[in-house]
């Protein structure tokens, strides 16, 4: 009898755990940023526009856009789910890309761009956007808050969540002029005035 309710105990404290959220929810993922240093990342133009503080990246200065070339997955992702927690200051513009590979200048020329923006007004394109082909024309966030953003990224499908909302869930379609294929990701620094801020940034390798 004595063993049974310890079992039964067991199994009540692993149920609980499971429902917590906490470990199960955790499985699979993987950091992509320490919070202290910018080990496996690596700037483009303008170096000094990223840097680390408080646990998280600032984005803050020249154009400039920071690429994971760490370890995880060799930095080559295809299937995936992505995911970090971002605070946007008024008026910022900013992005993450995926499926991308790092260059040294100018806006990433491979890949596909989640957009960061809930009151930069020069561009209708606001968070949550697969940029210039599924786009969200409300913010879905605001300026000064937390918020997630989700990316994922399943064969010739991208889903966008922000704070466990989808966005937009789109498919590829066969005459698609951009393809979905495979890469790497990276955060934007847009411009002086744009100033955003990145922490909890991880990955979950999908088959």
């Amino acid at each position: 009898m004595k063993k049974m309710l310890c079992v039964m105990v067991t199994m009540c404290v692993l149920i609980a755990g499971c429902q917590s959220g906490s470990k199960c929810e955790q499985a699979g993922w993987q950091d992509l940023f320490d919070g202290k240093t910018l080990q496996g990342w690596k700037p483009s133009e303008n170096i000094k526009s990223f840097t680390v503080k408080d646990g998280m990246i600032t984005a803050d200065g020249g154009r400039s856009h920071l690429f994971y070339v760490g370890p995880v997955n060799n930095a080559d992702f295809t299937n995936f789910e992505f995911k970090a927690d971002v605070m946007t200051m008024p008026g910022a513009n900013s992005g993450l890309y995926f499926h991308t590979k790092f260059q040294s200048s100018d806006w990433p020329s491979q890949g596909f761009e989640a957009q960061v923006n809930n009151t930069y007004a020069s561009d209708p394109r606001k968070t949550g956007s697969l940029y210039g082909i599924a786009d969200v024309l409300t913010a879905p966030a605001k300026d000064n808050e937390w918020f997630t953003e989700r990316i994922i990224v399943t064969g010739k499908r991208v889903v966008i969540k922000i704070n466990d909302k989808t966005v937009v869930d789109y498919t590829e379609p066969s005459d698609a002029k951009k393809k979905l294929s495979h890469g790497t990701f990276a955060l934007q620094c847009h411009d002086p005035k744009s100033k955003v801020c990145f922490k909890n940034i991880m990955v979950k390798p999908l088959p």
